[in-house]
């Protein structure tokens, strides 16, 4: 029996690998990528290495064993996550799979955003396969809101149309920490669990801690979702893109993903999740 890892060269991906070398021998570990280079660093140290591709769902064919524990991380391309996610779960069913996690999102049934809508498909096409499974409804990564660091201490200023909304947001380690925790300790199939920081915060928070650790001043501005759709076309951003972040916040705005309850994150983890501060401050360090 092996731990199988998808996208396990992406952000997330190579964190959850990381703390499962933690655990349990690298020969059990078995990261899924699309490319031998991309995947070379992983292979030097141990770490098994199969080469399969979501959107060619045959090459998913040996990509799992009778018996493995399969981590699903849910895609990023927009428009084909339904169906590169069911090619996973129609893999994982042949190969009769031991246990099958998926990265959801925050009350996925409740999530009537966009992007709720693929994270609903995938858990239905889990819960039909017949697979054992642990859904693991994450909220949203604190660095999703901190990539644009640089450009944020330039501009001093922080835009949205999410209003006065609140984000539960956790650290991708964190989310990591509760996925190898599903995978290597036993009780925890047929579970969902929604995942989120002990904290919520605002625009404004992030704003004001911002401005505290860096001293540049930077501003939170309110705008409407036509306001913030306009600028994201200007600055570049493909119009599929630009309509997802509008609609993204406006389901911060809705309190979608402000919920700190039911403190699955911790328990998981062990620990309190990783405060705004500490992310902001690891990116100061990082610039």
């Amino acid at each position: 029996m092996s731990i199988v890892v998808t996208g396990a060269t992406g952000h997330l991906g190579q964190l959850v690998i990381e703390g499962l070398l933690e655990k349990v021998p690298a020969a059990e570990i078995v990261a899924l990528a699309r490319s031998e280079e991309k995947a070379g660093a992983l292979a030097a140290r141990g770490v098994q290495v199969r080469i399969a591709d979501h959107d060619r769902p045959h090459t998913l064919a040996g990509a799992f064993n009778l018996g493995d524990k399969v981590l699903l991380i849910s895609g990023t391309e927009v428009g084909k996550r339904v169906a590169q996610h069911q090619a996973v779960v129609d893999a994982a069913r042949t190969a009769g799979v031991a246990l099958l996690a998926y990265t959801s999102i925050l009350h996925a049934p409740q999530a009537d955003f966009m992007i709720g809508r693929d994270h609903q498909a995938t858990e239905g096409s889990i819960l039909t396969s017949g697979l054992p499974f642990v859904l693991l409804r994450n909220g949203f990564y604190t660095e999703s809101y901190l990539s644009d660091f640089s450009a944020i201490l330039r501009s001093g200023r922080i835009e949205s149309n999410a209003g006065n909304g609140k984000v539960a947001s956790a650290s991708r380690a964190d989310f990591a920490a509760a996925a190898v925790t599903a995978l290597t300790e036993g009780g925890h199939a047929g579970r969902a669990y929604e995942l989120s920081g002990d904290t919520a915060w605002t625009f404004a928070d992030l704003a004001a801690e911002i401005t505290r650790q860096s001293d540049t001043k930077v501003s939170y501005h309110a705008v409407t979702s036509e306001e913030r759709r306009t600028a994201l076309l200007q600055a570049g951003l493909p119009e599929a893109i630009a309509d997802l972040i509008v609609d993204i916040d406006e389901g911060i705005a809705r309190g979608l993903v402000a919920d700190t309850a039911p403190d699955d994150l911790t328990r998981l983890i062990g620990r309190r999740t990783t405060p705004l501060a500490e992310s902001v401050a690891n990116t100061l360090k990082a610039l």
